[in-house]
């Protein structure tokens, strides 16, 4: 098994070793898994367990008030399992798998998504505050009432921003997964769904390989950075010049910040930002056969 993981494009940490250290942990816990959507979703869960990263406790918060968390998983036989706008649920990644494992469909959103991950025993109603977002939420003005909706609107692009996101890329002999979870950007307007659940745009998988990317949610769907990174694997690229190509297209059609991990069907691992930092990590080996 090997694992690619990243834990969010963005400015540089204030506690990077600490941070590391979390990345290296979920890198190498993905990699003593036994097929690759166990090692992505175990890989992503160390991510969404810790307050340092936006996915899962010490998620963003959205203009209500509320944490939502989203995630998205697919295996190279382009099956795809994703969730968004669910309070309460630390593991998005593991609802992302019930989600693909469980139902026909490929998204199930809100309250409606924590519900199904309830009945298949995915943890709900988490308290994923952490003393870091409850007071920063505390020290904003208040939020104008939803009834001005446009003078809220107003204010929410003001205040809008950060990009944190997490994922992860396994590949183990013939098989390939990637997964991204997140808990959006900061003050986005409630109910808000960025890229990460969207296929192509956080996450992507094919025969060819995995990506994950992290970044300006609106522009990374607007081109589907995820896929674009895969697309290069298809027409013969190295995972890094896939990785490299991606992002240079990326901050060409947007002008915006991103990051994205890239894992090709032969275990070969790239990586590519135009952010000030993006911690990674690298760990297993190449395997022989390989499980969904």
């Amino acid at each position: 098994m090997r694992v690619i993981v990243h834990g969010g494009a963005g400015g540089a940490p204030d506690d990077p070793a600490t941070r590391q250290a979390v990345v290296d942990e979920a890198a190498s816990t993905g990699a003593s898994e036994s097929t690759v959507t166990e090692a992505v979703c175990a890989a992503v869960r160390v991510l969404e367990s810790s307050a340092t990263f936006n996915a899962g406790v010490g998620s963003t918060v959205q203009s209500d008030g509320v944490i939502r968390t989203d995630a998205g998983l697919m295996t190279d036989d382009r099956e795809v399992g994703a969730v968004c706008s669910m309070p309460g649920v630390e593991h998005a990644v593991d609802a992302a798998r019930v989600v693909k494992a469980e139902t026909p469909h490929v998204l199930v959103s809100g309250v409606h998504a924590v519900d199904l991950a309830d009945e298949f025993g995915v943890e709900t109603d988490v308290d994923l505050w952490t003393d870091a977002r409850r007071e920063a939420w505390e020290e904003l003005e208040a939020v104008p009432p939803l009834n001005e909706k446009r003078e809220q609107l107003d204010w929410l692009r003001e205040q809008f921003g950060g990009h944190d996101t997490v994922g992860a890329v396994a590949r183990d002999g013939d098989r390939v997964a990637a997964a991204t979870s997140t808990g959006g950007r900061w003050l986005a307007l409630a109910g808000r769904v960025g890229d990460v659940p969207q296929i192509g745009s956080g996450f992507y998988c094919t025969r060819a390989g995995g990506a994950s990317a992290t970044g300006a949610g609106e522009d990374i769907a607007r081109v589907t950075l995820a896929r674009r990174a895969v697309d290069h694997l298809e027409h013969g690229r190295d995972a890094q010049a896939a990785a490299d190509l991606a992002i240079e297209e990326f901050e060409d059609l947007t002008g915006s910040d991103a990051g994205v991990i890239v894992m090709r069907n032969d275990g070969d691992a790239g990586l590519a930002y135009n952010t000030e930092a993006m911690q990674t990590a690298v760990a297993g080996e190449s395997g022989e056969d390989g499980e969904n």
